[in-house]
Order: C-alpha cells, then sequence, then structure tokens
C-alpha cells in the first residue's frame, strides 16, 4: 500500500507540475501585455474655428467680401459631427456682364479621422462629407449685348438692375483636409471640397453666376470646387481613456 500511495502521489506530481508551469508562463505573458500597453486620456469637445483665406481675400479683393465659422464635435476616437456657417458676397465683370450674389449658407456632415495619432496627439487627416444649404439673390447690375454687325448694329450696354431675391440652393460635398495642433489646443488646417449640385432656383430668363458656400458655377456646370484655410481652437468636454500598444 505504501509503494502505491507513493506511485499514485508521484503521478499526479508529474501531473501537477506541467499545469503549474504552463501557468506561470501564461502569468508572465499577461504582465508583459500590461506592461507593455500605455493608457492615454484623449480630449473629447466642441472645437470652433474660422476661415481666414476668406477673411484675407475680404481684404485684398475690391469684389469680395466673405466669413465663415467652423465647428465639430468628437463622437468617437475617429468620427466628428462637423458643420460651417458662413456668408459670402461676390462680384464678378467682364466683357459682357456684372452681376453680384450675395446670401448666407449652412453646411452640415460628418468628418471622419484616417490618422493614427501617438501618445496624446490630436491631429488630423481627414476625409467628410457634407449637405450645404444657400439662401441668396443675384443682382444684375449690367450687361452688354454684342451682334456680328457692329458697323451698323454697335453693342449696346443697359445699366437697369434687375434683382433676383428669395433663391436657394442645395448640394452635397467631399471635404479632404488636415487640422495639425500647433499649440496646446490650437488648430491650423487646410481643406479641399469637391461639390456637386443637387437643385438650384433659378432666376427668370437668366442663371446663377456664383453660388455663396457653393462657389462659381458658370465654369464647370453642376459641379463647384473649394479650398478653406482655418484656425480653430478646441474646447476640452472630458476626457477617455485610450490603450495604445508600445509594439504599435
Amino acid at each position: 500500500m505504501q509503494r502505491i500511495s507513493i506511485f499514485i502521489i508521484s503521478q499526479l506530481f508529474l501531473m501537477v507540475l506541467p499545469l503549474t508551469s504552463f501557468a506561470q508562463e501564461t502569468q508572465e505573458v499577461q504582465e508583459e501585455n500590461v506592461n507593455d500597453t500605455i493608457i492615454v486620456k484623449q480630449k473629447y469637445g466642441l472645437r470652433l474655428g474660422a476661415d481666414i483665406g476668406k477673411l484675407t481675400r475680404s481684404f485684398i479683393d475690391d469684389d469680395y467680401t466673405g466669413f465663415e465659422i467652423s465647428g465639430d464635435y468628437r463622437l468617437t476616437q475617429k468620427l466628428y459631427l462637423a458643420g460651417e456657417l458662413g456668408t459670402e458676397e461676390n462680384t464678378i465683370r467682364n466683357d459682357y456682364l456684372d452681376v453680384t450674389a450675395k446670401g448666407s449658407y449652412f453646411k452640415a456632415g460628418i468628418d471622419y479621422n484616417l490618422y493614427r495619432n501617438w501618445l496624446d496627439m490630436e491631429n488630423l487627416i481627414y476625409t467628410g462629407l457634407r449637405v450645404g444649404v444657400s439662401a441668396f439673390s443675384q443682382n444684375l447690375n449690367s450687361y452688354t449685348i454684342y451682334t456680328t454687325d457692329q458697323y451698323y448694329n454697335p453693342p449696346f450696354t443697359s445699366t437697369d438692375l434687375q434683382e433676383f431675391k428669395g433663391l436657394s440652393a442645395v448640394w452635397a460635398e467631399l471635404v479632404i483636409g488636415i487640422k495639425a495642433e500647433i499649440v496646446n489646443n490650437l488648430f491650423v488646417g487646410i481643406n479641399a471640397q469637391l461639390k456637386g449640385l443637387v437643385a438650384e432656383d433659378q432666376p427668370t430668363n437668366f442663371e446663377n453666376l456664383f453660388i455663396p458656400g457653393f462657389n462659381r458655377t458658370f465654369d464647370s456646370g453642376r459641379f463647384g470646387f473649394g479650398f478653406g484655410y482655418n484656425v480653430s481652437y478646441l474646447i476640452p468636454i472630458f476626457k477617455k481613456n485610450k490603450k495604445i500598444s508600445v509594439e504599435d
């Protein structure tokens, strides 16, 4: 019986020893994983800014006046609610027409950050979608009618002001841009917009040459392009923990 007991104990020892070694190895791996992970507090809040490109153009271009404020609110690590609110007045002059468009606009949508920040950085390389709405007017200040036979029928120029009020337009746009934090919570950025006109009110016997928020229309039909240069400030509201692996 004593030999049997010794045999059973030895067999149990041989069975338990590998399990103990495995448990120790598993614990070491878990400790390594914990030690290789950094907890970073990320800021969530409201970022407000202005388009300095429109402000600069307003000072150097006598035919243009514009102002735009922008904002975004962080929903997740990558996703932001975003929008812009602005006003523009632009006069287009050429050999045939002198037209002034003015009005306000609002754009709303989302931005998605494609950039993977390291530690507590908050920079963005993003793409986004917007739906834009504009309410505006077009003033035909003057126009000139040319004929093929200018000797007998010289060009006729009319300076009678024609006003087209209560116009509106709706469009969708794709946005690509960057925002870089230069000091704590202060960002500078640049973005490009590709726009597609969905619907618009056309003046009687005339066309919209410029839509506030959309840009010029007669050069590219129902498509428009735009650029923005902005400065913004992040107002932190709360923070969330993010685990970052050292190996990453």
